[in-house]
């Protein structure tokens, strides 16, 4: 079973050249220097439709593995059309995708080391986001830069690293849109930094499908959510569980499903 999700892991971190650009006019990308990961970033930038005529600022959500949110042509297998989705719905909020690592992807998106597939540099990865990146967007951008306007979202690992970042940087990411979460890479060390934690109000999106190719994700995203739970009264539940029937582990389950996650958290 791991083995089947470990593949669609690795797959994305391949790019397909078969076809042409489909990102949306909106869309724009920049390189920056990632001291804290030794290397440079590609940075995507979606902004809201009517950005340049307005004077407004915007809420902002951090997405990773960009190559498979905006574009068919850098994706692997398909992206997420969430340019397409914010437009068809005047969404008024700025998109940052991050460029994944390709080969360095797994380290990058996770905050310890497997004993078979290693990784476990998670924390340079946010330190990036958080003390590089997000400075960059706030002074370049018109932007909302408090916690309840910064959402972190991702998918797999990026479900994983998002939560891990909500766990890390409270007052830096307070919405997460948190699909097919590969908790199982970690689950140890990431139940253990959950028992530290004593509060949590960060908003969260839970999604995966019942047919993912294991059942430890529906299993461990249960018992993430139930932690949560705990930090929560009933009168201010900030959390959704969202399970998928015949949903798989892949893009087609992500896109579909990105809106309403969106219109929940936003």
């Amino acid at each position: 079973m791991k083995k089947n999700l470990l593949l669609l892991l690795l797959l994305n971190m391949f790019v397909g050249f078969s076809q042409e650009s489909t990102a949306s006019k909106n869309v724009s990308t920049f390189t920056i220097e990632a001291k804290q990961l030794n290397t440079t970033k590609k940075i995507w930038v979606n902004l809201p439709e009517n950005y340049a005529n307005s004077s407004k600022k915007y809420p902002v959500i951090y997405m990773h593995d960009a190559q498979n949110i905006f574009d068919a042509k850098t994706s692997y297998i398909g992206e997420w059309n969430v340019d397409e989705t914010l437009d068809s719905i005047n969404a008024q909020v700025i998109v940052i995708g991050i460029e994944h690592g390709g080969e360095k992807r797994i380290d990058e998106l996770t905050p310890c080391k497997h004993p078979k597939y290693n990784g476990g540099n998670a924390d340079a990865y946010l330190d990036f986001i958080v003390n590089t990146l997000k400075p960059k967007i706030d002074s370049i951008y018109r932007t909302k830069t408090n916690a309840k306007n910064t959402a972190i979202f991702g998918s797999s690992l990026g479900g994983l690293v998002s939560f891990y970042a909500a766990l890390k940087y409270p007052n830096v990411f307070g919405k997460v849109g948190c699909f097919s979460p590969s908790f199982w890479f970690c689950r140890n060390e990431l139940n253990a930094l959950m028992e530290k934690t004593k509060d949590f109000d960060t908003k969260i999106y839970f999604l995966c499908g019942d047919n993912e190719g294991d059942d430890d994700v529906i299993r461990d995203m249960g018992n993430v959510e139930k932690w949560v739970n705990t930090k929560r009264c009933e009168c201010k539940k900030k959390n959704k569980k969202v399970i998928v029937k015949g949903g798989q582990h892949n893009e087609k389950l992500w896109r579909e499903n990105f809106k309403k996650a969106y219109l929940w958290l936003f």
